[in-house]
């Protein structure tokens, strides 16, 4: 397969991706401008040309005047994507909804990144109850989430029928910010840490975003690797935490962004090391720091390990943080 096809079939399957999310027809223009928000410049006209390609695959199919819906074989085609697609994929995903964040620390207006919860809407309240001594104890980067039923939406992602979906603040909320005030910010794995006594430890498992195409912190979940539930009653246990690696000449200013976002109800930061030094018995680069930043899925795990079952879409999309409401208040 040449590199032009190779481009093609990568652009055909991003506009199947958009339908995909789309309970209703999508048009060119608003296919182009979804496009232009994951990195891909595509005219209008151009998509109508990649639509037309997947018409007559079967893999789309007209709905009005220009709309579109994904067809069963679209979606079939979305389920056996390129392998090459996928390889890879939590990193960049990491620095587009960093690039995504606009949050603004004096205003505190603008768009965050957010993970997407699903749960069967009979299990919710019970989950709920399993979660929030978990938002309580700090296990988590915000106790801002937001909440939506079957038919209604999170951002770019529909919420399935039967379902009730709850967005937690990702910690790509830390790079946006730090990327917005000029600070570069290595995303390098994510983890199950090691708690002891309250206090963090070292990390007992990792997975390099840079290898992956999913979040860690999913993986990590579904072969319920954590404990977040003992840490957040004893102070014992594992969670789930990333780290990341910033220019050590940039210590002042992190700091002061973090002391903003944790004004802001934002937070995230768990560890922030020395020059150079290890940071929970991982080393680090020269001239540079490491920080340790807790999960946003932590109340999901805790969830899971009481038997309730999620359909987790960590990095998911950005969110009005504006929109977002106190877990206390549910």
């Amino acid at each position: 397969m040449g590199f032009e096809t190779q481009d093609i079939e990568r652009k055909l399957f991003a506009i199947l991706k958009i339908l995909s999310n789309s309970k209703e027809a999508v048009g060119a223009r608003v296919i182009a401008q979804r496009l232009k928000d994951l990195g891909i410049e595509l005219g209008e006209r151009a998509v109508r040309y990649h639509l037309k390609l997947m018409d007559e695959r079967g893999l789309t199919q007209l709905a009005g005047r220009d709309g579109r819906l994904i067809t069963f074989a679209g979606l079939e085609e979305l389920k056996s994507a390129l392998v090459r697609d996928k390889v890879g994929f939590a990193l960049p995903r990491i620095e587009l909804l960093a690039v995504r964040t606009s949050f603004d620390l004096h205003q505190r207006t603008g768009f965050i990144p957010v993970n997407i919860s699903f749960f069967p809407k009979e299990e919710f309240q019970k989950a709920l109850k399993v979660m929030k001594p978990v938002f309580s104890a700090g296990l988590c980067v915000s106790e801002l989430v937001a909440v939506a039923q079957g038919g209604e939406t999170i951002g770019e992602l529909v919420i399935p029928q039967g379902k009730m979906a709850l967005a937690t603040v990702c910690s790509i909320v830390v790079n946006g910010t730090l990327l917005k005030a000029g600070i570069p910010m290595n995303s390098r794995f994510g983890g199950i840490l090691e708690i002891r006594n309250h206090q963090p430890l070292r990390f007992a498992e990792l997975i390099h975003y840079d290898g992956c195409s999913l979040d860690p912190s999913e993986i990590f979940i579904s072969a319920k690797m954590t404990s977040v539930t003992e840490v957040a009653k004893r102070g014992d246990g594992k969670i789930l935490a990333n780290f990341r690696e910033i220019p050590a000449r940039c210590r002042p200013i992190v700091e002061e962004v973090v002391i903003k976002l944790k004004e802001a109800g934002l937070g995230g930061l768990l560890v922030m090391g020395n020059t150079s030094e290890p940071v929970c018995e991982i080393p680090v680069e020269l001239n540079r720091i490491g920080i340790v930043l807790i999960g946003g899925l932590n109340p999901i795990a805790a969830a899971e390990e009481s038997g309730i079952e999620s359909e987790n879409h960590a990095m998911s999309t950005v969110v009005e943080y504006q929109n977002l409401i106190n877990i206390k208040g549910l």
